[in-house]
């Protein structure tokens, strides 16, 4: 199982600088997910490291050798691709095992694993199927079986799940990596749902632009995260802008809009100075009064939304800002025109210098 390294790559399509000087490092035997939006050079990233498309800079090695000039059947990688990319007059069973019988392996053994593979990705049944009589997603599930049979040992999914109803994306992405770590494969899988990154992300690669943002385990990405695209793209978060009043030595005190104070644990900012700073829903609360050691804001609940196994509560502070709550089911909910107050600790608070180009700006980015 490879380790995978890029120093400095990069990849231009005429005036579209779509993978900027991207360094990064995925160990053997790692399942790391890349998230970013639409544009950010997620697929292009893949492809390079496939070999189906060329770096203009930089360097890719495979276990510390450069697979640069290596074409893309001998550099033992598979791609899986969003759009199937089936042979429509193969059936499903010829589709999963053509890989291993192009390289060589005898047909009753290229059979037996596409027919486990099939199994994984419960279409056992559906073996003597032609493409074409599939559902989308269930081409997608081939497509994905396909590569699991390759024999290769780098596996690059690019949105492997993405076609699959909410409840078969969730079971199948724990048997995805289950099957990953049996084969002793490195994955490298492209997503844009951040809860699947997290799920099954043994690390975190965030694109933007073409640049690596931030990565680092699923924790270390959602806990700290190092820029407010990141804190927006990873985690639903509440943002207020605010300037440094008074810094102690272990809290700093924060001035809001409209005079309103909070306290963060941060101190390395300097009284005057303008900065974000994020808290994330889930370490916000409402409460009809206030809570020993927490920041207490004034406000009033806008809207109450049912998603599940909580809610989210929507409260325009009074000054006029707006933040969101992830509340428990159980713990219940205020109603909508309720007077509350919005507690959030100091040390669930992430504090950003201010972007040069406004906060809306920056959020817009995602």
């Amino acid at each position: 199982m490879p380790s995978v390294r890029l120093v400095g790559v990069s990849k231009r399509f005429g005036r579209i600088l779509a993978v900027n000087r991207v360094s990064l490092e995925v160990q053997d035997g790692q399942y790391a997910c890349v998230l970013g939006p639409t544009g950010s050079g997620k697929t292009t990233l893949l492809k390079l490291i496939a070999g189906l498309v060329q770096a203009d800079e930089g360097e890719i090695l495979f276990d510390g050798n450069s697979v640069n000039d290596l074409p893309p059947e001998r550099r033992s990688a598979v791609y899986v691709p969003q759009r199937y990319a089936l042979f429509p007059h193969l059936t499903v069973k010829e589709n999963v095992a053509f890989g291993a019988l192009a390289k060589g392996a005898p047909r009753a053994e290229a059979e037996a694993v596409a027919s486990r593979m099939l199994e994984l990705v419960r279409l056992g049944k559906r073996g003597d199927a032609l493409p074409h009589e599939l559902s989308g997603g269930m081409q997608q599930r081939v497509a994905l079986a396909r590569g699991l049979a390759s024999g290769a040992k780098l596996l690059l999914l690019d949105e492997p799940l993405g076609a699959l109803d909410a409840r078969l994306r969730i079971e199948l992405r724990q048997q995805l990596r289950k099957l990953v770590k049996e084969l002793n494969l490195t994955a490298i899988h492209v997503t844009h749902d951040q809860e699947e990154a997290m799920t099954i992300g043994d690390a975190i690669v965030v694109l933007r632009e073409g640049r690596v943002e931030q990565a680092g385990t699923p924790f270390h990405v959602y806990q700290r995260p190092e820029s407010i695209f990141s804190a927006n793209f990873v985690g639903d978060t509440n943002f207020l802008e605010g300037v440094v009043a008074e810094r102690g030595a272990r809290e700093s005190t924060l001035e809001l809009r409209r005079s309103l104070r909070v306290k963060v644990s941060d101190v390395s900012y300097l009284p005057g100075e303008r900065v974000v700073v994020a808290v994330r829903q889930q370490r916000t609360h409402v409460s009809s009064g206030g809570e020993g050691g927490m920041n207490a804001l004034d406000g009033r609940v806008r809207a109450v939304r049912f998603l599940g196994n909580f809610v989210k509560c929507e409260v325009r502070l009074e000054n006029g800002d707006e933040v969101s709550c992830k509340l428990m089911l159980a713990a219940g909910a205020p109603k909508v025109g309720e007077s509350v107050k919005v507690c959030f600790r100091p040390e669930d608070c992430v504090l950003f210098p201010y972007p040069h180009a406004g906060l809306s700006r920056e959020l817009e980015a995602v």
